[in-house]
């Protein structure tokens, strides 16, 4: 296996626009996003409300896209991408973190991949072959799958943030090819995620031009994520074109041994990328990635719904319960996780939990984003008040009260019904 690269720089505000485009040229992204090919920037959305290190940031989207226009890649050929999961409004969460704002600043198209228009194709068209190398996806979808057929052949760089995770550990670049590339029923593959991650890395080195990851830890998350996180300010940016290699040096600055996790080892183990630090070069600021921020992990102060999801896919509850989440009855699952997380955890929590980073000159870079005018270097601070959450508390929970209609309409055993039943019979 050749010797991974991952380009990992110090930030802050002031320097942020200059240091995102150094790092994307430390590791090396000319090499890999072709100019002559569509280029799809993957958000993440975690979590529709802001919470910090849940989403990709602002500053992390403005400054990619800043670097590249600036290198003189065609803006026409640039799109963010957005994907939906049944417990997340990405149409909400676009606005809330932010993200929306800087895709229409600079005039680029905004595709959410699940509404209507978008094509999808089955995966053996897709892929061909490669699926006989499936470690479980077969066996999860015996009669296949769909995915985007927009992105074969496109770019696509991933802007997830780094944070823990409940199913996962760690959860960063590869974990955010999760939604894209799985239309529905993504919850079937739960008891093989880890599995999953690595199908689903194979599926990308297949269809993609090129696959390339910028990663956020301006905002780190510790706890059980990627939603109920306790976020720390950690001022740390990384990049690379190998997916395995930049999630291994973020497990490890978070405190973990890559090799520990099962979806970098399985990976790793099939040649698909690097998860060994010691075979990882680090390009820009080698002392801020031998730091070990000794995170304390998703398990040990897991939710209560957290818990609950540990039991039905891996413990007791797995034969009693798993199986109604494969039927027409899988909503109720949908609708117990907004009631938990945005109608009692968000309004009654999140306040707390956010305030040290709110207080950050990041907290203060999102509550004046949309009047901040950057120079060449970064985002000049201007505003001494702390970022405001702007919809804990009653406002959240009203709120949520949407996001569960949202939920309900959206999910796809009743949409899969209401297809069915609008298709003309022969």
């Amino acid at each position: 296996m050749a010797r991974a690269t991952v380009a990992l720089l110090r930030t802050r505000p002031e320097t942020a626009l200059r240091d995102y485009h150094d790092l994307m040229h430390l590791a090396g992204y000319q090499d890999v996003v072709a100019r002559d090919a569509e280029t799809a920037l993957k958000v993440n959305i975690s979590w529709h409300f802001f919470f910090p290190g849940s989403s990709t940031t602002p500053w992390q989207l403005d400054g990619v896209i800043r670097a590249m226009l600036r290198d003189g890649y065609d803006p026409a050929r640039l799109h963010a991408c957005h994907n939906r999961t049944v417990v997340i409004d990405a149409r909400l969460g676009e606005r809330e973190n932010k993200q929306v704002q800087v895709v229409e600043a600079h005039g680029l198209r905004n595709l959410h991949i699940y509404e209507p228009g978008e094509a999808w194709i089955d995966i053996r068209e897709a892929v061909g072959d490669l699926t006989r190398k499936f470690i479980c996806l077969n066996d999860v979808y015996p009669k296949g799958f769909l995915i985007p057929r927009r992105f074969i052949g496109e770019n696509i760089i991933h802007l997830p943030t780094v944070k823990t995770h409940v199913f996962t550990t760690t959860t960063g670049a590869m974990k955010n090819a999760f939604g894209g590339l799985l239309n529905e029923r993504r919850h079937w593959t739960h008891p093989v995620i880890h599995e999953t991650l690595v199908d689903l890395l194979m599926i990308q080195q297949r269809i993609h031009r090129g696959v390339f990851a910028v990663m956020d830890g301006t905002f780190a998350g510790d706890g059980p994520g990627p939603r109920c996180m306790v976020p720390h300010v950690k001022n740390v940016i990384l990049a690379s074109a190998d997916q395995v290699a930049i999630d291994a040096v973020a497990a490890k600055l978070m405190g973990f041994d890559p090799l520990s996790i099962k979806y970098l080892r399985l990976a790793h183990d099939l040649g698909l990328g690097c998860a060994d630090p010691r075979e990882i070069e680090i390009a820009g600021d080698a002392a801020a990635a031998s730091e070990n921020w000794r995170f304390v992990g998703p398990f040990e102060r897991m939710t209560f719904a957290a818990r609950m999801q540990h039991q039905i896919y891996w413990g007791p509850l797995k034969r009693p319960v798993e199986w109604s989440l494969k039927t027409v009855l899988a909503p109720w699952a949908y609708v117990a996780s907004v009631v938990y997380h945005d109608s009692f955890w968000y309004p009654v929590k999140a306040r707390r939990a956010m305030r040290a980073a709110l207080e950050s000159p990041w907290g203060r870079l999102f509550r004046t984003w949309e009047h901040v005018t950057p120079d060449a270097d970064g985002y000049p601070l201007t505003g001494t008040e702390p970022a405001i959450a702007p919809r804990t508390g009653l406002r959240a929970l009203l709120r949520s009260v949407g996001i569960l209609g949202t939920c309900l309409k959206e999910a796809p055993e009743f949409t899969a019904r209401r297809r069915r039943a609008a298709t003309p019979k022969s």
